[in-house]
């Protein structure tokens, strides 16, 4: 082996005597054409045996252009396999000494169009050097380009999830791009991959691009006017997922009346399961157009409920503040942090009214939450004394109509003998 090869080289070169082999013969291939050409040296005997021996080869080669095709495609296999091999493994070695792995992901996913593009190029020759006919030849170099424009598309496609998921890691540097947006950017850039393969695939071809795109613009027109509410829908469905105003299991009131856990979010509509288990299919145009509570949203999950209560004038305020607390402190659906506290909101007209504010884990546990308040503070006042007002309304009489003083004035047994006495109204 040559002092002058690389040491990784000569290592390769080590392990794969196939590769040396080769190395070798191509190594001898300049002899070969200046011998071809009458300009070898009679007096070095090794040019001399190797033009010898294959001459034959040469002559049957030389007049067939079928085995020079087929030659060419075989070669072209093999060297694509030696150069693919011996490439990505000085890659790998690269590769391996950093720290990241999405460089190594990369490389796993660049070698088999790497491979696919050097076998397009031998093949493509090898159908040039075959006899067949023009129109033959031509389809058959067209549908294989076409071939290596789909594996390329498809790498870009792996390569675009791949790059967009991890940028989605880093959304302290990038707030456009998060979970919940990685969906849309993934799928715009495949379409955009795809549309550019297609154009691709149309150039190689030769089809003029024209055409097409007149007919797509009218066909768009058309669609336009007759499926306007499903694109508004579609694309208040792409504003939803980006803007992302909610996301899966929030808890969410549209207009102050529907409430619900959002269990799905589509691109034409958003689906809600209310506390009566009944699924709301809602357009995503609507909600676009409507005012959303998100009542999971914020720091965190957990909601702010608040139980007013009345209490009767006399009533000390200082108790009744202690007794809602002390409430409060017993409940298992109630927070601890943030602390509850009791706000004396008004006079009202027949009662003091105070308001207990406290915190719930989640928003599915508000009727609970609520359920558990008002049972205990009712039994703690009753217990306590404390007198909750409602409203009383008293009736006033002035004087009664001259028929009813009548019937007052009879006396009970007068108006039963007055009743059997009537006749009856059977036979």
């Amino acid at each position: 082996m040559n002092a002058s090869f690389p040491p990784l080289m000569a290592s390769c070169l080590r392990r794969c005597p196939p590769l040396a082999a080769v190395l070798s013969f191509l190594a001898g291939l300049p002899e070969i054409a200046f011998a071809a050409q009458g300009q070898v040296d009679d007096t070095d005997p090794l040019p001399l045996t190797v033009v010898n021996s294959l001459a034959p080869v040469v002559d049957l080669f030389g007049g067939n252009p079928w085995l020079q095709g087929m030659a060419a495609i075989i070669v072209t296999f093999t060297a694509a396999s030696l150069v693919t091999w011996l490439v990505f493994r000085l890659v790998r070695r690269v590769t391996t000494r950093t720290r990241i792995e999405i460089d190594d992901r990369i490389a796993l996913m660049l070698r088999p169009p790497v491979y696919y593009t050097l076998l397009v190029s031998g093949i493509s020759y090898g159908l040039y050097l075959m006899p067949l006919g023009e129109n033959v030849e031509t389809i058959a170099i067209r549908c294989v380009r076409t071939v290596g424009i789909a594996v390329w598309v498809n790498f870009f496609s792996g390569l675009a999830s791949l790059l967009l998921t991890r940028l989605a890691l880093l959304t302290n540097k990038y707030s456009f791009l998060q979970r919940r947006t990685l969906t849309l950017f993934d799928n715009a850039a495949k379409i955009l991959i795809f549309a550019v393969g297609l154009y691709a695939i149309f150039v190689i071809w030769k089809i003029d691009m024209t055409a097409w795109l007149a007919s797509a613009g009218i066909v768009g027109i058309a669609v336009g006017f007759a499926a306007k509410d499903t694109l508004s829908n579609l694309f208040s469905g792409v504003f939803i997922v980006a803007d992302a105003p909610y996301k899966v299991g929030d808890y969410i009131v549209l207009d102050g009346n529907t409430r619900g856990k959002v269990i799905s979010i589509g691109l034409r509509s958003t689906r809600i399961l209310t506390r009566d288990d009944v699924e709301i299919t809602i357009p995503n145009s609507i909600i676009g157009n409507t005012t959303i509570i998100n009542q999971s949203g914020g720091p965190s999950e957990k909601l702010r409920i608040r139980l007013k209560v009345g209490v009767a004038y006399g009533t000390d305020t200082d108790r009744v503040r202690s007794i809602l607390l002390a409430i409060v402190a017993n409940e298992p659906l109630i927070c601890k942090s943030p602390e509850p506290r009791v706000r004396f909101r008004s006079f009202g007209p027949s009662s003091l009214d105070f308001e207990l504010l406290c915190w719930i884990h989640h928003p599915e546990i508000r009727g609970r939450a609520m359920d558990a308040l008002n049972d205990a503070v009712y039994k703690s006042f009753t217990r306590e004394g404390i007198e909750i007002p409602y409203s009383k309304q008293d009736l006033y009489i002035r004087g009664l109509p001259e028929f009813l003083s009548r019937v007052d004035a009879i006396q009970p047994g007068q108006v039963s003998r007055r009743i059997s006495d009537e006749p009856s109204s059977k036979n």
